[in-house]
């Protein structure tokens, strides 16, 4: 039995330059962070030829063309598994609530599944098969700063090149600025899942017509990769407060009224910025306000539910190999 445990992440700056239909022409950069909420995998050998699958559903197929989940059959076509096997997910967060659940499990399956093989594999592989099966073979409209994140770990300023390379660069800070930030952070959660495949979709038909935005973020990313390393971290307030006003013009969906009204309140209340995580329309609002005004914050979004949470310094690993 293999078990694999991948990270979610929080994202400060820089989304939608890690699309394709930015990148290619114009080099894009994100700021994010691995998180302690973890997807588990857990693969060990099936007692016949069959493929047995545990997610959300249970699937019990006779071959690889068979199974319905399209991430968990493309990491097996991809990994030369045909059978034999039962793969199991388990996740502290449920997916479509921002934090890069898919790509997390995508990470996740193939270091589960290239243990089980006994292949070791490194963080830039795993993001790349990744990326390989959302962008490529399932030809999702995703970006490449969820799958590099989950794969990596830590705290990193990536950059997406036109020609499909990514540049990972750890942002070192000392522990007590990352305390001071985390104590800053709140992280709230809508009630509102979503897909993020139709929001994206819009984004990117609309990038033409939004570069000087999308530039705007990129610049953003690396205003926030600076603050972080001068250990400026109220900045970041602002940066992110920058960055979810572009964001609102990217598309149509990334907000609303609730949303809105929320966002407002904890304004009012002292934040000093934030951003709904991931594409947007749901899913986790990303706070930013001093310890002092933490408890005001949260009492003018009663009913929003906060997660405590800390930054996670591994990327996706291996916790568990049975003998």
């Amino acid at each position: 039995m293999i078990i694999s445990r991948t990270p979610f992440r929080v994202s400060f700056a820089g989304g939608g330059t890690d699309l394709p239909a930015f990148f290619e022409t114009h080099p894009g950069a994100v700021v994010s962070t691995a998180i302690d909420k973890y997807m588990y995998i857990t693969v060990n050998r099936y007692f016949d030829s069959h493929i047995m699958l545990k997610y959300s559903r249970t699937e019990l197929a006779a071959k690889v063309a068979d199974v319905r989940q399209p991430i968990l059959r493309e990491a097996l076509k991809l990994t030369g598994i045909t059978g034999g096997i039962e793969i199991t997910s388990m996740a502290d967060i449920p997916g479509g609530t921002g934090l890069g659940s898919s790509s997390s499990f995508a990470v996740g399956v193939l270091h589960a599944l290239h243990a089980f093989k006994g292949e070791f594999v490194t963080a830039e592989q795993l993001a790349k098969e990744a990326c390989e099966i959302e962008m490529g073979r399932l030809k999702e409209p995703a970006g490449k700063q969820d799958q590099y994140i989950a794969a990596y770990g830590g705290f990193q300023f990536f950059e997406f090149m036109p020609n499909g390379a990514v540049k990972a660069d750890p942002l070192i800070f000392p522990d007590h600025v990352k305390k001071d930030l985390n104590e800053r952070l709140i992280l709230l959660f809508s009630g509102i899942t979503r897909r993020s495949g139709p929001l994206l979709r819009r984004q990117r038909a609309q990038f033409p017509v939004k570069t000087d935005g999308l530039k705007r973020l990129r610049e953003l990313a690396e205003f926030g990769r600076r603050e972080l390393q001068l250990g400026m971290i109220d900045g970041l307030g602002e940066i992110l407060h920058e960055s979810w006003e572009i964001k609102k013009g990217l598309a149509g969906g990334v907000s609303n009224p609730k949303i809105d009204r929320a966002y407002a309140a904890a304004r009012k209340a002292g934040a000093l910025g934030g951003k709904i995580l991931g594409a947007g329309g749901g899913g986790f609002l990303l706070l930013f306000a001093a310890p002092k005004k933490r408890k005001a914050v949260l009492a003018a979004l009663k009913g929003w539910r906060e997660i405590p949470f800390e930054f996670e310094p591994e990327g996706s690993k291996i916790i568990y190999v049975s003998k």
